[in-house]
């Protein structure tokens, strides 16, 4: 099959053929109709994940049909459209058993433990626990978007972030999953501030809801959360680093008011440093630091339903597609923040 490969952590991805997957008792393959391209596909190209081992195959966010199923499986059968969380549970251990996969201590990725989407065809391990099934009518570019930065945004938001209708949301860095996080916001009632130092991301964010926007460019991190509390009258009830760097968790945290929540989403790699948290405005402020990290196959159908109902549009989140040999020049550039694309870029690997 074709595959976009790392052979080199840091440099371009080109196409390669790669022998066919085939799946394991309990795992099926997907024959891969689109697939996201999400800046942590980024972080595994620039080595920042000690799970990847080169050569790799990047990508964990996609939609497809199933082509092969394991001996084990029993709820799906070749045909049927899928999508899945990028965090595969084993479904089996306390965590699991708890209803919170997301976290599980065993999980599998594809695109970091094992070979992922950036190919024609994908596995998915523990394939009765992960798989989520497919509406008819949604298109598989939209769908793309469900298993990584919309299902993220759609439990930081509500689940872990407890967002209420009329408080005020601040998300930090307008990207696929932080345009998401303002879409999810706004759809439930919220009132949400925009924070980017790109004016396409923030252009696209008033369009998907946001109240008021803050150009970030040339602003310090204590500027930026000022900001912030200026817009809100005194701090956000909720934020958000989306983004996932030691200036947008500072800032999200410091623009909160007292008792707020901060809600970490963009990964922060101890590779790359760790961040200079301010503790004494959590002790002084009484404010709750949070972490998010994706979202359960069996929580999807209510994300699932808010879309059929149109209260929630994945297709608002696309930027654009492009064919597989694009896709590793494209994750290429997701490294240089002044070249950032607003939304989600998807790749069709069958092109």
């Amino acid at each position: 099959m074709r595959a976009v490969v790392i052979e080199e952590f840091g440099t371009v991805p080109g196409v390669r053929r790669v022998p066919e997957p085939g799946p394991s008792a309990d795992a099926v393959v997907v024959r891969v109709t689109a697939t996201g391209i999400c800046r942590s596909d980024w972080h595994a190209l620039a080595g920042h994940d000690p799970d990847v081992v080169l050569p790799h195959v990047p990508g964990h966010e996609f939609a497809g049909v199933v082509s092969e199923v394991g001996a084990a499986v029993t709820g799906w059968a070749p045909g049927m459209r899928v999508t899945a969380p990028f965090v595969n549970a084993c479904g089996r251990c306390p965590t699991c058993a708890a209803g919170n996969h997301q976290v599980c201590p065993q999980q599998r990725q594809p695109g970091f433990t094992h070979w992922g989407s950036f190919a024609e065809f994908v596995v998915v391990d523990r394939a009765d626990v992960n798989l989520v099934a497919l509406p008819d009518d949604l298109d598989d570019v939209t769908a793309a978007s469900l298993g990584c930065r919309l299902a993220t945004a759609f439990r930081a938001v509500l689940d872990v972030g407890r967002t209420r209708p009329g408080e005020w949301v601040a998300v930090h860095g307008c990207g696929g999953v932080g345009l998401s996080a303002v879409m999810v916001a706004a759809a439930g009632g919220a009132r949400v501030v925009a924070v980017d130092v790109a004016p396409a991301a923030l252009e696209r964010a008033e369009k998907l809801g946001a109240q008021v926007c803050v150009q970030a460019a040339g602003l310090s991190v204590m500027a930026a959360a000022d900001a912030v509390r200026t817009a809100t009258g005194g701090g956000a009830h909720v934020s958000l680093d989306a983004l996932g760097s030691q200036d947008t968790c500072m800032a999200s945290i410091a623009g909160l008011r007292p008792r707020g929540r901060h809600v970490q989403v963009g990964l922060l790699p101890s590779s790359v440093g760790l961040p200079r948290v301010p503790m004494h405005l959590v002790v002084a402020g009484e404010l709750e630091v949070l972490g998010s990290h994706g979202m359960a196959a069996h929580d999807y159908p209510r994300l699932l339903a808010l879309v059929a109902a149109g209260r929630i549009r994945p297709g608002d989140l696309v930027s654009g597609t492009v064919p597989l040999a694009e896709a590793g020049r494209v994750l290429a550039d997701l490294g240089a923040p002044a070249g950032r694309r607003w939304g989600i870029t998807v790749a069709l690997p069958q092109q």
